[in-house]
């Protein structure tokens, strides 16, 4: 007999609850998976299913039995996938989730070129800032702008991101210019509703002392470019990461406070689910986002930044 074919018979008939049900789903019929299992147990010489008339059910041997199937069968799925996919052209559906303002300004530019590349990859962009479950949601990778905690995801640095405080020169006119963190607290502060500050803004200054300011204001926003545009008009003062503030910076409309304090430093990263091997759509995606940007963002170089990006 065919162990490794008894093997996969058995494990669906486990999964699936019953010799006909295992036989949809291996395209079979009920009476050649009753005889491959039947097989797997004399070769065994143990009995692996309890059968009644209504129901089937695993013995102890089974059980046993059914979790070194499971492992075996993974471990010869996961040997294939790697040595095919050396050489596989990616293809397929590849979901990815990006963050709203992220997405639009810098991954957007980005796609057509990579979609050049693979012409048998269909890719389904999602932009949403909140907080995804990769696994639970169904995508294949993600881009987050964050500092990176203990996950159970695999992650790869992209680029550095610093934010900054700004305002529009026409509100600091009018309001004046904070010269220290504490004067944040008399100011109307744009708040972005995902983000870890939003009730208070921690400044660490240039002797290393952290400063924690109450901030209040009139508007909060889940989104980044919104608080830009209010920022902008000249509503209050925001903390906005330098991706989506550089080119108001650098064309005027905003003006950086407080330069000589610094925030808690994030990166974009690319992350994906950890499996053995990395599947060739998530693998190429990922190395092209390093290959784009891993040298110096398109946000570095137009705000004058310094900082190179690791990979």
């Amino acid at each position: 007999m065919d162990r490794l074919s008894g093997m996969e018979v058995f494990r669906q008939v486990a999964e699936d609850g019953g010799f006909s049900a295992a036989g949809r789903s291996l395209g079979l019929s009920k009476s050649v998976v009753s005889k491959q299992v039947q097989a797997l147990e004399q070769h065994l010489g143990v009995r692996l299913l309890n059968r009644t008339t209504r129901r089937l059910s695993l013995t102890e041997a089974g059980h046993r039995y059914l979790g070194r199937c499971v492992a075996i069968l993974d471990e010869l799925e996961d040997a294939e996938r790697a040595v095919t996919e050396l050489t596989a052209n990616p293809r397929g559906v590849l979901r990815i989730n990006v963050p709203v303002s992220f997405g639009l300004l810098h991954l957007s530019p980005l796609m057509p070129e990579f979609l050049r590349r693979h012409p048998d990859l269909e890719v389904e962009v999602t932009l949403n800032d909140r907080f995804v479950d990769l696994v639970d949601e169904g995508y294949d990778a993600a881009v987050r702008v964050t500092r990176l905690e203990d996950s159970t995801l695999i992650a790869r640095r992209l680029a550095p991101c610093s934010s900054w405080l700004c305002a529009a020169p026409d509100y600091l006119a009018r309001r004046g210019t904070p010269d220290r963190p504490e004067a944040l607290a008399r100011h109307n502060c744009l708040v972005y509703a995902y983000g870890r500050q939003t009730k208070e803004w921690r400044l660490t200054g240039p002797d290393g002392r952290e400063h924690r300011v109450a901030i209040h204001g009139n508007l909060r926003a889940n989104n980044g470019e919104l608080l830009l545009e209010a920022a902008e008009q000249g509503e209050g003062i925001v903390l906005m990461p330098d991706f989506i503030a550089h080119r108001a910076v650098r064309d005027g409309r905003l003006q950086r406070i407080l330069t000589g304090y610094r925030t808690p430093q994030i990166n974009v990263y690319a992350v994906y689910p950890y499996t053995r091997h990395v599947s060739a759509k998530v693998r190429v995606f990922v190395d092209y986002l390093v290959e784009r940007m891993g040298e110096r963002p398109s946000w570095c170089l137009e705000s004058g930044e310094e900082t190179a990006a690791g990979g």
